[in-house]
């Protein structure tokens, strides 16, 4: 999900927040040799390499400043959810594929405890949605919610899963996960970009506050250097797997602290391989952005909301966003890195809020100036309308809700001023 996923959940409601689901307790499966997905997707060998020939070198796809929207929704998208993103003048998607149902109780993991291959039916279930993508004419960034000892805290009865980053044991499996996915995807033309997980937050556990000092970050990151809490060491191993079965296809990595520019920029260095795009999520001031503000009897203003930072207060305009985005690319500057290797992942504030227009336009207006990519969260979510910017502001409370159970979300009217802000900022 968008956000800190450890705040976003007191936002939501009801069953669909992705609650444990009940056959969580099947047994392991066991490991699926390359061979036997091929054969259990319908796929020769011979055909495998025909379609090799016509994949791209995908970095080159990234050279210029793309613009695009997340896809973070229960049920696994069709080609019409599709071409109406490509429609608002996206050319990619950050597609998640954590919240569908699959084989066992993690989808394409099967076990998070204990990662044993992929399922071949989750993996074929992955492809068509990525089939359908491509229909669209959308490039695909896939991207997992939970690895092996870092299950989504949504479907983890809202525990935060600290294993990964405290268990030596749980990287290997990470590391296996992303060579067999790499290994399974590497052809498909859809794929732009493999971005290794969502919003980690090594830092949590730790005692480390989330916007605290620059210092307090840099002697953080020298501190947990080479251990299991260090990212640049786990993305390294990461993608080392990945390059021995898949040489081209890029890779985006989070920053730290679920995906905080500053926690980025507290990294010694970038990552040996030339095809990474280093991606950060944008929604500070979330004490304004997000779904509790709304619930105050006097929302926070933008600008002008002041929080915590750095450690001091700011105050929230224009010109701060541009420094906590900036925070990104000034790193990627000084790493010798061109701005069109950073990313904002993703980026939004309630729709209901009555800053919301003001404040997505200072985000683009920052990105853009740097000449980054970015996408926004999130297009059509289908579980939650927080961050549904087609829909007007005028809906009546509930009404997404009720339909959606209805089976009647087509009904829902589809012309909010919020994404034909986005769509305007699109055709730039």
């Amino acid at each position: 999900m968008a956000m800190k996923q450890h705040q976003v959940d007191q936002a939501r409601t009801g069953a669909a927040r992705g609650a444990v689901r009940a056959d969580a307790r099947k047994p392991a499966r066991r490991r699926w040799p390359g061979s036997v997905c091929a054969l259990a997707l319908g796929l020769s060998w011979t055909g495998m390499a025909a379609h090799t020939a016509s994949a791209a070198d995908l970095i080159s796809f990234w050279d210029s400043p793309r613009k695009g929207g997340n896809s973070f929704n229960a049920a696994p998208p069709d080609e019409a959810y599709f071409q109406a993103l490509a429609a608002t003048g996206a050319t990619w998607v950050r597609l998640t594929f954590s919240k569908w149902n699959g084989e066992g109780r993690d989808f394409l993991l099967g076990d998070a405890d204990r990662y044993d291959g992929l399922p071949p039916g989750d993996l074929a279930r992955l492809r068509g949605v990525l089939d359908a993508a491509h229909a669209a004419n959308l490039k695909v960034v896939v991207v997992p919610l939970s690895l092996p000892g870092a299950r989504w805290a949504q479907q983890n009865g809202g525990a935060f899963d600290d294993r990964l980053w405290s268990d030596p044991a749980y990287a290997e499996q990470a590391v296996r996960f992303w060579g067999d996915l790499a290994a399974a995807l590497k052809d498909h033309p859809a794929v732009a970009a493999y971005n290794l997980l969502n919003e980690p937050a090594p830092e949590k556990t730790t005692g480390l506050p989330e916007n605290g000092a620059t210092a307090d970050l840099l002697a953080w990151q020298a501190r947990h250097a080479g251990g299991p809490r260090d990212l640049p060491t786990l993305y390294g191993r990461i993608v080392a797997a990945i390059r021995a079965v898949d040489p081209v296809t890029p890779v985006m990595v989070d920053g730290g602290y679920y995906a905080n520019p500053r926690s980025l920029a507290a990294w010694p260095a970038r990552l040996a391989d030339d095809r990474v795009l280093y991606a950060f999520h944008m929604y500070e001031p979330y004490d304004a952005t997000s779904a509790p503000n709304m619930q105050r009897e006097t929302p926070l203003r933008y600008p002008g909301a002041q929080t915590r930072y750095d450690g001091g207060t700011a105050t929230w305009d224009g010109r701060a966003v541009a420094r906590h985005v900036g925070a990104a690319f000034d790193w990627a500057a000084a790493q010798g890195l061109p701005a069109t290797r950073v990313v904002a992942g993703e980026f939004g504030c309630m729709r209901r809020w009555a800053d919301c227009a003001a404040y997505l336009t200072d985000v683009l207006d920052a990105v853009d100036a740097r000449g980054g990519h970015w996408a926004f969260y999130a297009f059509r979510e289908d579980e939650w309308d927080g961050m549904d910017y087609e829909l007007p502001a005028g809906l009546a409370p509930g009404r997404f809700y009720w339909l959606t159970e209805q089976g009647r979300a087509g009904e829902l009217p589809r012309d909010g001023g919020l994404m034909k802000l986005l769509t305007s900022r699109m055709a730039r």
